[in-house]
């Protein structure tokens, strides 16, 4: 049996995308702070198709010792297809923004992230048909205000994604790496970003998309040979591309 794990699978496009897959006959792994979330996931996915095997990991990825005891549980799993989805975003100028609040950003969206990222190619990278999908932002590739150290943890994922992308073809490897970059999805992100108990989306974004179609922009960037599958800021298309970064393949390099 081959499972597709998915970070961050307790609401949002982590949610949806669990779904999305689940309709694919794919077995899953679901991982999340919040297990009741996880548990009412499970019994959604198990009305969709009661066949399916779905594993439930209570994890806090801000916590790097849960990281790798995670990452560990695993080992008697065959995944086929590993996708870093959590994450979480902060609104404030640097000058302003909380300390504390920061630092457990970086440790879900850029240390958890790379770890996992880094155990799972050492294990998989050999193994044909499977994947490693990061979720960046389209603030990984563009900075805007009050969102410098946010969109900070996102070029990281950006470049570190890209880069992992190219070595893994250099080296002839079949696994691939990709990166998925959303712009503003209907999710609790800017409820956790500028901490409010709510946000109407309708009411105060002129355009975003909602999270379960994001997760069929994801199908889409995992059934395809492209590293990147964003959304075009102004158009808010969704497009599939080769890497943006510069590299400086052994193969060509002088």
């Amino acid at each position: 049996m081959k499972y597709t794990v998915i970070t961050g699978a307790s609401s949002g496009i982590g949610y949806e995308t669990a779904l999305a897959f689940a309709a694919r006959n794919k077995n899953l792994i679901l991982i999340a702070r919040r297990e009741a979330q996880l548990n009412d996931l499970k019994r959604a996915i198990h009305n969709m198709n009661p066949d399916l095997d779905v594993v439930i990991k209570p994890t806090d990825l801000s916590d790097s010792d849960q990281v790798h005891d995670l990452y560990d549980s695993l080992k008697d799993y065959d995944i086929e297809t590993w996708i870093n989805n959590a994450g979480f975003g902060n609104s404030a100028t640097v000058a302003e923004q909380e300390a504390k609040k920061i630092e457990k950003m970086l440790r879900v969206n850029v240390e958890a992230l790379t770890t996992l990222s880094t155990l799972y190619a050492r294990d998989y990278s050999g193994k044909e048909g499977t994947q490693l999908i990061n979720v960046s932002s389209d603030l990984g590739y563009r900075i805007v205000p009050n969102a410098v150290s946010y969109a900070a943890t996102k070029f990281y994922v950006s470049a570190f994604t890209e880069g992992l992308a190219q070595e893994l073809h250099d080296h002839d490897s079949p696994m691939k790496a990709k990166i998925l970059a959303p712009s503003m999805t209907e999710t609790e992100f800017v409820k956790t970003a500028r901490e409010l108990d709510e946000f109407s989306y309708s009411d105060n974004v002129q355009q975003f998309h909602t999270a379960k179609e994001m997760a069929q922009f994801m199908l889409d960037l995992y059934d395809s040979e492209k590293v990147i599958g964003k959304v075009n800021s102004e158009s808010y298309e969704f497009e599939l591309m080769d890497p943006i970064f510069p590299y400086t393949s052994k193969r060509t390099a002088k």
